[in-house]
């Protein structure tokens, strides 16, 4: 294993580990990346649910959004808090844990376990901080790709995910057509829109304005930029939420008191909801990974890569698709979903579109929505009987 970082980095992969299943790739099995260069070795951490069957017909494979990481379906290891989709992953719940063989790593890039920047180079002893090849989502499905012949599965029964989790699925439909049986892209895009770049720009001159993210190095120097990333996370998180939530939770509610107090404090609810978000946020991720997953979103291209054609991605795929948007979706909008939606269409490809009514804005795939969950339960099932999955989980 050559994850574990130095000083006050050692908390994240330490708490990590002993978690979670970790496949090492040496030098004999290195990673191309989009970037031009290989990288080995590395690793990839990983959860599992469930057991999989005789004959590996069953495996689905999860993929999280841009601050998640494998802890999909168990408590997270330093927050304590219950997994990120654990509302849709467990026993009797849509991606049922008593028929279905879940799978969910870390992405390359990230700070749990997983090869990222905060890993040790082993060239050089030293984390790897900038010095890391650029990551691009296709890096990240190639890898994943590579876990998943290493578990002995050949096809996986669905690959399923929200937000930077749902470009993953789009681009292991075009990578690996043969190997996805059915996929649920949500609230994603099949590009990363200007908009989208402007906003984690903001987040990244947030984190490298910090006087301690001392370009990138702070590990090395027992320092890290926790004010720069928690202001970062603070604006990306507006943007998973809607005008809607936030005057139906917040409105102009003041905090703990009775008159504003005419300084910069934090007089209003919203403003004391955000300054937690960012100081909770940067106990368990590590800024210069914040740096590399936004930069993979923001390359994100997929039609770009098959010469301006969307359709041509997924020319002849026999993938069952479900594409999934929300209403009040302002980052990655029902327009885009319907955009895949067509692409998908022209072809060839089975498709089914369902657009969720709420007000809860991006987020609302992580959480317990109602039409969203039975939307989920429904597709899985579908594909499950066109698999010739039995109630078990068995062909």
């Amino acid at each position: 294993m050559t994850d574990p970082s130095p000083d006050t980095h050692s908390s994240l992969a330490e708490a990590a580990q002993p978690h979670s299943q970790v496949a090492v790739f040496d030098g004999s099995q290195p990673l191309a990346m989009t970037a031009g260069v290989s990288l080995s070795p590395f690793t990839i951490a990983y959860q599992t649910y469930g057991e999989l069957n005789a004959d590996k017909s069953n495996a689905i494979l999860l993929c999280h959004a841009l601050t998640g990481d494998q802890h999909v379906a168990n408590s997270h290891p330093l927050t304590g808090k219950p997994g990120w989709w654990s509302a849709l992953v467990g026993p009797g719940r849509p991606f049922d844990t008593q028929k279905f063989f879940i799978i969910c790593s870390n992405v390359l890039g990230g700070c749990m376990g997983t090869t990222g920047p905060a890993s040790i180079d082993p060239t050089t002893g030293r984390p790897y901080g900038l010095t890391l090849p650029m990551v691009t989502i296709a890096d990240m499905v190639r890898a994943q790709a590579m876990l998943i012949d290493r578990l002995g599965i050949d096809t996986l029964f669905c690959v399923a995910g929200g937000s930077m989790g749902g470009m993953q699925v789009l681009q292991w439909a075009a990578l690996y057509p043969e190997r996805v049986f059915s996929a649920m892209p949500i609230a994603t895009a099949a590009r990363h829109s200007s908009q989208n770049i402007a906003f984690h720009e903001v987040g990244r001159q947030a984190v490298m304005a910090d006087p301690d993210w001392r370009g990138g190095r702070y590990a090395e120097q027992g320092v890290r930029p926790a004010k720069g990333l928690a202001v970062a996370r603070m604006a990306a998180h507006i943007t998973y939420l809607s005008d809607e939530a936030l005057q139906r939770k917040f409105g102009r509610k003041l905090q703990d008191r009775a008159e504003p107090t005419f300084s910069f404090d934090a007089d209003f609810q919203i403003e004391n909801y955000l300054r937690y978000q960012g100081s909770t946020f940067v106990d368990r991720f590590d800024a210069n990974s914040y740096l590399y997953v936004t930069r993979a979103c923001d390359y994100f291209d997929l039609a770009g890569d098959y010469g301006g054609s969307l359709a041509r991605a997924f020319s002849g795929a026999k993938t069952r698709f479900c594409v999934v948007s929300f209403t009040s979706d302002w980052l990655y909008t029902t327009a885009e979903s319907r955009a895949i939606v067509h692409a998908l269409n022209a072809g060839g490809a089975p498709v089914s579109f369902v657009e969720i009514e709420t007000d809860k804005g991006h987020d609302a795939f992580l959480l317990e929505e109602p039409d969203f969950i039975a939307t989920t339960r429904g597709f899985l099932r579908g594909a499950a009987r066109a698999r010739g999955l039995s109630e078990k989980g068995g062909a």
